[in-house]
């Protein structure tokens, strides 16, 4: 069994992703989380480090998503675990996402 770790370099690149879909820059996301500077952020982008647990969760209310859309790691997804206790509809509508993601991550 592995340790699911969070990859700090994939996050980043998936908050910038995330950022540009919905508008949002480096210094709306400071004054949002009322920090002294944009630095720390550029560090989350670049992949240095990671938002702490409080600005994760504060970044899922402004990007209006769970935490767990916004972090990579080498977990399976939540909703994939999940997809036993599904509807045949459920697990349709699953496929269809997963084909449209792998299209745009590649």
């Amino acid at each position: 069994m592995m340790i699911p770790l969070i990859n700090k370099r994939e996050t980043g690149i998936n908050l910038r992703r995330i950022m540009d879909a919905k508008g949002i820059t480096v210094k709306d996301v400071q004054q949002y989380l009322e920090l002294g500077s944009v630095q720390s952020i550029y560090h989350w982008l670049n992949g240095n480090s990671l938002p702490t647990i409080d600005n994760l969760y504060a970044l899922s209310e402004l990007f209006q998503m769970p935490v767990d859309e916004m972090i990579c790691g080498n977990r399976t997804p939540v909703i994939k675990r999940s997809i036993k206790t599904q509807t045949d509809q459920d697990r349709r509508l699953y496929s269809y996402f997963e084909k449209i993601t792998e299209k745009k991550i590649a």
